[in-house]
């Protein structure tokens, strides 16, 4: 009831960490159970967390096969991620449910025309969202707002297209290849909102937020996140007090660590901060971890 509350609200951070905490109390109602992670999902999904409301909207699933509220939201998932094959198979387990179903028999016709025109090249891109290009972005819009926000254009044969989509992002021997599909936009009260990829080199794991607005703080996201410990923190270490972010200056081989009350704006007017493919990355540590202490050892490291 209180994540309902929140979620009417708007307050979809909240709403994440009031469903989180029911899912915590182990209800055995299994129908319950599902409705908390549909409605996680949704608050998820509108704060762009679009892989994180995904996972919600396949546990929802898995407990109510036939909960059709899951399996849009889930379908929405694919359609944000581009991931248009899949969205059209969770399209027709709907049908297969409800064949009247709007939602759905209207998803399923705009996922199948996107999957045709996926290959296409973009022949002009919308001026408000085409933002990776050489050296520093100036975005001049109705608000007369001016970022002094450095880019790498990574080398490409098309171009044009490297805003399109997430180029895939490796690091000591992992990556994430499944973050195309988001780029960075404008919304309607002129704030930019960027794709974001979250590394935790200690597990080999990533998370991606599809739309983390300019203004938004890291620590903000980092409570909605880890609201409920990821299945992969077996020593039950990842919570938000206790982690340390860092971005990677590759040209000098440096680490700079961020302060999580700021807002992502001004982490990426960073002076040593740049922007590769579109895509704002920072690194996840367990503070004083014997894993972080040998990953830094014989860095340079520019602390708080």
């Amino acid at each position: 009831n209180e994540g309902n509350e929140y979620f009417r609200e708007k307050d979809y951070g909240k709403a994440v960490i009031a469903y989180s905490e029911g899912l915590k109390k182990g209800c055995e109602d299994a129908e319950l159970n599902a409705v908390l992670h549909t409605n996680r999902g949704a608050a998820q999904f509108h704060l762009g967390n679009y892989r994180s409301a995904l996972n919600d909207a396949i546990q929802a699933k898995k407990l109510k096969p036939t909960h059709l509220k899951a399996i849009i939201r889930g379908a929405l998932c694919h359609m944000e991620l581009k991931n248009f094959s899949e969205a059209i198979a969770w399209c027709e387990e709907g049908l297969r449910i409800d064949p009247k179903e709007k939602k759905l028999v209207e998803m399923r016709a705009k996922a199948d025309k996107l999957k045709v025109g996926a290959g296409c090249k973009e022949s002009k891109g919308d001026g408000e969202e085409r933002a990776a290009s050489k050296g520093n972005f100036t975005c001049s819009n109705k608000g007369g707002l001016e970022r002094n926000i450095k880019l790498v254009h990574e080398p490409s044969n098309e171009e044009e297209e490297i805003s399109d989509g997430l180029a895939e992002i490796s690091l000591d021997g992992f990556h994430s290849d499944n973050a195309t599909g988001a780029k960075v936009h404008l919304d309607a009260d002129g704030n930019l909102n960027w794709p974001v990829l979250f590394l935790y080199p200690e597990h080999e794991q990533t998370d991606f937020i599809a739309a983390f607005h300019e203004q938004s703080r890291f620590i903000d996201h980092l409570m909605v996140m880890f609201a409920e410990l990821p299945p992969w923190d077996l020593e039950r270490k990842y919570l938000p007090s206790n982690l340390e972010l860092y971005f990677e200056d590759e040209e000098r081989a440096e680490m700079h660590e961020l302060n999580p009350e700021h807002t992502l704006l001004q982490v990426l007017q960073h002076q040593r901060y740049f922007v590769k493919a579109g895509t704002p990355t920072v690194l996840a540590f367990v503070k004083g971890s014997p894993f972080s202490k040998k990953y830094f050892s014989g860095k340079k490291v520019h602390r708080l």
